[in-house]
C-alpha cells in the first residue's frame, strides 16, 4: 500500500467538485428510477432540466477556464473534451431512452471520477496563483437548487 496521502483540492477547485457530487447524486437518481420503473419519459425530463441548467454551464465553465490550463494537446483534456462530446450526445438524444439514460448514468459517473481522481489534481498542480483566482471568481457561489417537481427517485 502507498503511504501518500490524496492531494487535498484547492479550495478554488472545491465549487466544481460540490458540482461533481451533484452530478453523481444525478447518477443514483436515474439508477433508482430506472430500478424502480418510473416512466422513462419522467427521468428524461429530469435529465433535461439538470443538463440544461446545470451540466451544460458546467461543461462550458471547465471548457473555457479549466481545462486550458493545460492546454486542448494535453491527453487528458482530450479525453475529458472526448468525454462531454459524448455525455452531451446522450443527454439530447431523444430515442431509445431506457439505453441512454443507462448510458448517461456510467459515463457520467465514469466521467466525475475521472476528474476527481486524475484530472483535477494535475490541473491543480499546474494551476498558477492567477488561474486558480480567476477559477474562484467566475464560479457561482450559488447553492444547487433541486427541481422539486420531478422528485420521481423518492
Amino acid at each position: 500500500m502507498s503511504d501518500t496521502k490524496p492531494l487535498k483540492r484547492a479550495i478554488e477547485l472545491q465549487p466544481l467538485s460540490h458540482d461533481h457530487h451533484q452530478g453523481l447524486l444525478l447518477c443514483w437518481k436515474i439508477r433508482t428510477g430506472l430500478k424502480k420503473e418510473v416512466p422513462l419519459e419522467r427521468i428524461k425530463s429530469y435529465t433535461d432540466w439538470f443538463f440544461d441548467n446545470h451540466l451544460k454551464p458546467h461543461f462550458e465553465l471547465e471548457e473555457k477556464y479549466i481545462f486550458t490550463i493545460l492546454g486542448n494537446d494535453n491527453p487528458l483534456i482530450q479525453q475529458a473534451l472526448s468525454e462531454h462530446s459524448r455525455l452531451t450526445d446522450l443527454f439530447t438524444a431523444t430515442t431509445d431512452l431506457k439505453e441512454n439514460l443507462s448510458f448517461i448514468e456510467k459515463e457520467l459517473d465514469a466521467h466525475i471520477r475521472f476528474e476527481e481522481r486524475v484530472l483535477f489534481g494535475e490541473i491543480q498542480l499546474k494551476a498558477s496563483v492567477e488561474q486558480l483566482a480567476k477559477i474562484e471568481e467566475i464560479h457561482s457561489k450559488l447553492p444547487f437548487i433541486e427541481n422539486d417537481e420531478a422528485t420521481f427517485w423518492l
